[in-house]
């Protein structure tokens, strides 16, 4: 039976010194499970099995989330379009996890009414319309944030005034549910530390240990100084989204690819310049394909495109082609906005790592109707693999892979006792334990008190929730860190040694991008800003910068922003 005694155990704050001891213990005992990528499947895999008692390390190359669970649309949804597709089980399975998400981690999962409108040009037609909107609310087994309501062409017109008229013969509200994908993601992995993971970012999987007898763990390099551990583990996970190929390359270079990655981007622009009231999902006029102009406090971003790629993930980014296309579908709805490149203040760029479809005669299906559903296999090597699949969904992936897992470890007899998943149930961190209103009341009389700037106010709220208390405590000890780090954007100066301590944020670009938001929020990309941020993180107790290093922090984000500006 293994012996979980020397497993690492939760630390108290999810730092800087917690990923150092836990990169020490990676190699001094077997792990029951090692888990490769630090997205919101790797890290929802890591924080179940974790919670069962199973023994789990996880390690991801770069910062959690660093790829495409911060590059996402932001929505936690059903997935209204796959009605059309006829994925009614998705759907309904997005719409229950949709729901769990609101009740435990309403901090971070918001309710989001959204705008459907209906145009003479429109292949949905009112009627249509309406028979969906009943679809989805029953798959939802009404028990939605609230009912959709249809519109006639005056009521469009009320909810959103600076839309089109042309053409307009109604619409529908309906509900779905917006998320800071790179929060969320980074709450499940602190949640997988609070459970006795061993997680560790900036951590790259270099090859893998195998035998006879098939896969017996993985070479580790520590991204910050150099060093190779061997991790020995009797299952391990792949669970890298759009990497997944390359890494099960890395094991039997002789597989064939299981996924059909696709390109999205997202576009930011201030809010004003486009003139949406709230969420709309509508049809490009270029292509058809079902698109979001979605409003994020003073900013919108419109997406998003849905393209073939093969290039490395980590390359990919918005061509002035993607920004065209994106602003020419945003210009339809909003006319009068006559957005050009020029408004765009950064774009997002992530790759989708979905299932490639089986080989028909014929043309396959386009990328946009290529399935989100999701798929767990074990390689001839003995890696196990999980690809496809949707952020919403991320739970349910992750409880099932666990499940796979198990099943292995127990056919090889070296499982022991191993409880019960407890995900479905366990509120995410920082999930307030009063009533969402008394805990919105409170932080918004501490923010008086203190005189914060009024934008910081749900910003703090939604991005900590409980928190927040942390924040707030800092800003009465130091009044100075109340004081926003850009004019007219919500992050507070407090927030910066919150999020080293507390949220594990290793590097500047983890902190401006996605910690904070500044690096899509402002013209320059918070390189302004950057130089006083690494030295504030400098002063920050276990990150051990010197001038050297804060200047080559201050270099790479730089360039950081270069790459996404440039296009």
């Amino acid at each position: 039976m293994p012996d979980r005694r020397d497993a690492p155990g939760a630390l108290p704050d999810f730092s800087p010194a917690a990923r150092e001891r836990h990169w020490w213990v990676l190699d001094r005992r077997v792990w029951d499970l090692l888990v490769i990528g630090g997205g919101i499947t790797g890290t929802g895999i890591a924080r179940d099995a974790a919670g069962r008692g199973l023994s789990t390390a996880l390690v991801e190359a770069g910062d959690w989330a660093e790829g495409t669970s911060s590059r996402s649309s932001r929505l936690v949804h059903g997935g209204l379009r796959y009605l059309e597709t006829g994925d009614f089980r998705l759907v309904f399975e997005a719409l229950a996890e949709r729901r769990r998400l609101l009740e435990l981690a309403p901090h971070l999962v918001r309710p989001l009414p959204f705008l459907f409108p209906v145009f003479r040009k429109s292949s949905v037609g009112v009627h249509r319309l309406r028979a969906g909107m009943w679809l989805y609310d029953a798959l939802s087994l009404f028990r939605g944030v609230r009912r959709h309501r249809m519109l006639r062409r005056g009521a469009v017109a009320e909810v959103e005034p600076r839309l089109t008229r042309e053409g307009v013969l109604g619409g529908a509200v309906y509900y779905d549910a917006s998320v800071d994908d790179a929060r969320l993601t980074l709450m499940v992995a602190r949640g997988a530390h609070e459970a006795g993971a061993a997680t560790v970012p900036h951590a790259e999987v270099l090859g893998f240990m195998q035998d006879e007898g098939g896969m017996r763990g993985a070479r580790v390099r520590d991204c910050f100084t150099g060093e190779v551990k061997e991790v020995r583990a009797r299952v391990v996970v792949n669970a890298t989204g759009p990497w997944c190929d390359t890494l099960r390359r890395l094991a039997d270079p002789g597989v064939r690819p299981r996924l059909r990655p696709t390109k999205g981007v997202h576009v930011v622009l201030r809010r004003e310049r486009v003139g949406n009231a709230g969420a709309i999902i509508f049809r490009s006029p270029l292509d058809g394909r079902v698109m979001f102009v979605l409003p994020w406090g003073d900013f919108t971003y419109v997406g998003t495109t849905d393209t073939d790629y093969e290039g490395p993930p980590a390359r990919a980014s918005a061509s002035r082609a993607d920004v065209d296309y994106l602003l020419a579908s945003a210009n339809d709805l909003f006319p009068e906005a006559k957005l050009v490149p020029r408004d765009v203040l950064s774009t997002w760029t992530g790759v989708r790592p979905l299932l490639a479809p089986q080989a028909t005669a014929g043309a396959g299906p386009s990328e946009s109707s290529t399935s989100r559903e999701h798929e767990i296999w074990r390689d001839r090597s003995g890696l196990v693999n999980v690809g496809g699949g949707k952020l919403t969904t991320y739970r349910v992936m992750a409880t099932q892979t666990v499940d796979f897992a198990v099943r292995l470890l127990r056919a090889s007899g070296g499982a022991g006792e191993i409880g019960d998943a407890l995900t479905a149930d366990l509120p995410l961190p920082g999930t307030p334990a009063e009533p969402w209103e008394a805990f919105e009341a409170r932080i918004r009389g501490a923010a008086r008190a203190l005189a914060l700037p009024e934008a910081a106010v749900p910003h703090l709220m939604h991005a900590y929730g409980e928190d927040a208390d942390t924040i707030l405590a800092a800003v009465r000890e130091d009044r100075g860190l109340g004081a926003p780090i850009v004019p007219g954007l919500p992050y507070l100066w407090a927030e910066v040694p919150h999020v080293v301590a507390k949220e594990m944020g290793m590097t500047l670009e983890d902190v401006l991008r996605r910690r904070l938001h500044v690096f899509y929020e402002t013209a320059d990309g918070g390189v302004g800003v950057a130089r006083e941020v690494a030295e504030r993180m400098a002063a920050v107790p276990g990150i051990g910068w010197d001038e050297a290093e804060i200047d080559r922090q201050v270099e790479a984000y730089r360039q950081a922003v270069e790459e996404t500006r440039g296009s």
